[in-house]
């Protein structure tokens, strides 16, 4: 066969060389050590939350060395594209603080080394498409799509071993043998005709033999050697997966391609192709997948259709981007928690990421730690963070709360400033979806009565200490002279000034000065539990808490 002639056949517009192309993408002038790494998404629906991990990964790897962290879209399924979904990828990644340094973004592309969408890639591809068929690497095969999907499809079920796998690889054999034979006339005349062709890279590998390969996270590895043709064309010109990334990673110059477990058996042809193009393959790193319980409290993978596996549902629940990316952090590296907990004003940028402190087996999301987490994340903000926070969220959330906060943001921070700061600041709420209930009694119109007065004190006692409440209330009071007057209270109707008073002669009194804490708690804010008293009175003023407390009053 003249494989320059058939080259030439295939791809009589390709002029540019391999060479050409090396020299428009360069080697990186990069300091020694530094890491080039990649997202490449597929605009084929949402970013599911698993793809955080890798993403964290590659963003870590690269700044943390002083290299380069770029995004890619791979498009190159367009039988499956979602229409807005490459512009969401982009946005929802800038959400989440995976800022890149190259790549798509949402006014185009960032970088020398593009284009960054792979559709706008073919030409490139076709340049080495022609050179696998001069070298006689590889070779037409005039089907369509659906012809050659069922290809694929008996490739699968010899790969899964189904119950008859010894016949079915000897006819997967046998079709990919038939599919190589062909001759330069019956190339000319299905291209006189017009049809179009798939490309495949014909195998060489012996499955018998294994290859040895160092993962970065697991390890040694032997992988048998590849001995299914590879699709490197589809019958429209657009690459498959496999042969794009090869491509697109060499001139990209990526060092380290992170990516799911998933794509390990997938490897072994991807050195292939490394190898016949004659490129330096990058380093990989193949991460666990991200696992949950099901409701047998077994773990199963984190499944597309589980809830609060896409990305936006978490934005839309209310957690914020420091406690998603926090937690994300835990499960990457095992001695996260102790570093931050040891270094508990540093930001986790400054934590030194380690591929040697990753799973080995799957991650298990666990939302009460996630939950855990975001408290503690949001408990060290300032009230003003808080507030910016809670109407990012509920501007598109929760319109009318939004426009609440904003009518006086200094109201809003006088609540959200209640026990904050100090040593052991409140952990009020995991989600900005939790405050509005927090704080929803501060405001006459969401203010409800959730919580009934305790049933085993006398009502008349509850009234009694309640209008003495009203008669000695002072909004301008300290903490100490409010409490005093409390006591006060407490002893007039017979209850004890401290607590420990009653607990050593419980029989002495009819209750303690918490009750009649409590009875005003109720009265004012409608619940048993609520942020400090003496602060909501503060914010509410006299006037608000008398009017609550005698509404509480003609109530009982």
């Amino acid at each position: 066969m003249d494989y320059l002639k058939l080259a030439g056949l295939l791809f009589p517009d390709v002029k540019t060389t391999p060479e050409q192309l090396e020299e428009r993408y360069p080697q990186r002038d990069l300091p020694e050590g530094a890491k080039v790494t990649r997202i490449a998404p597929s605009p084929t629906g949402f970013f599911h939350i698993g793809g955080l991990f890798p993403a964290t990964v590659c963003e870590r790897l690269a700044h943390q060395s002083g290299g380069v962290f770029y995004l890619r879209i791979e498009d190159t399924d367009s039988k499956r594209e979602v229409k807005g979904a490459a512009a969401f990828i982009t946005t929802i990644l800038d959400y989440y603080g995976l800022h890149f340094d190259e790549g798509v973004t949402a006014d185009g592309d960032k970088g020398a080394y593009g284009p960054y969408t792979q559709s706008q890639r073919v030409d490139i591809y076709h340049v080495y498409a022609k050179k696998l068929v001069e070298e006689g690497r590889a070779y037409p095969v005039f089907s369509t799509d659906e012809e050659l999907d069922e290809l694929k499809a008996l490739d699968k079920k010899a790969e899964i071993k189904s119950v008859n796998w010894e016949q079915d690889a000897e006819a997967r054999r046998e079709a990919m043998l038939k599919r190589r034979q062909f001759t330069m006339e019956q190339v000319e005349k299905e291209l006189a005709a017009g049809h179009k062709f798939a490309l495949f890279a014909i195998a060489d590998g012996n499955p018998e033999n294994k290859i040895k390969v160092t993962d970065l996270v697991k390890g040694l590895l032997e992988i048998p050697e590849n001995d299914e043709d590879v699709v490197l064309l589809k019958s429209d010109g657009i690459p498959t997966y496999h042969f794009a990334h090869a491509v697109d990673d060499h001139l990209m110059r990526t060092t380290h391609v992170i990516r799911g477990e998933e794509w390990l058996p997938s490897l072994s042809k991807h050195l292939m192709l490394f190898r016949y193009l004659g490129f330096k393959p990058p380093k990989y790193m193949h991460i666990a997948q991200l696992m949950r319980l099901d409701e047998n409290g077994n773990k199963k993978k984190f499944s597309k259709r589980d809830m609060g596996a896409n990305l936006e549902d978490y934005r839309k629940m209310g957690y914020c981007v420091d406690a998603v990316n926090e937690y994300v952090m835990t499960l990457l590296n095992s001695n996260y928690e102790e570093w931050h907990t040891q270094n508990p004003d540093k930001d986790r940028l400054d934590f030194p990421f380690s591929i040697k402190k990753m799973s080995v087996s799957g991650c298990l999301f666990d939302t009460e730690k996630l939950n855990d987490v975001s408290k503690n994340v949001i408990s060290k903000m300032t009230a003003a963070q808080v507030y910016d926070g809670v109407c990012d969220f509920a501007k598109t959330e929760d319109t009318e709360f939004y426009e609440t906060l904003r009518s006086d943001r200094a109201y809003a921070e006088s609540i959200l400033a209640i026990g904050r700061g100090g040593a052991k600041p409140r952990k009020d709420f995991a989600t900005w979806a939790d405050v509005k209930p927090y704080m929803s009694f501060f405001y006459d119109k969401y203010f409800t009565r959730d919580d009934e007065m305790p049933q085993d004190k006398d009502k008349a006692d509850i009234k009694a200490a309640l209008k003495k409440f009203i008669d000695t209330c002072d909004e301008n009071d300290d903490q100490s002279c409010w409490f005093e007057k409390l006591k006060d209270i407490a002893e007039q109707i017979g209850y004890a000034r401290e607590t420990k008073l009653y607990k050593k002669e419980p029989e002495k009194y009819k209750g303690h000065v918490g009750d009649v804490a409590s009875f005003v708690r109720i009265a004012i804010t409608g619940r048993q539990n609520s942020p400090d008293l003496y602060e909501v009175i503060k914010i509410l003023g006299r006037q608000r808490t008398s009017d609550r407390i005698k509404e509480s009053i003609a109530l009982l």
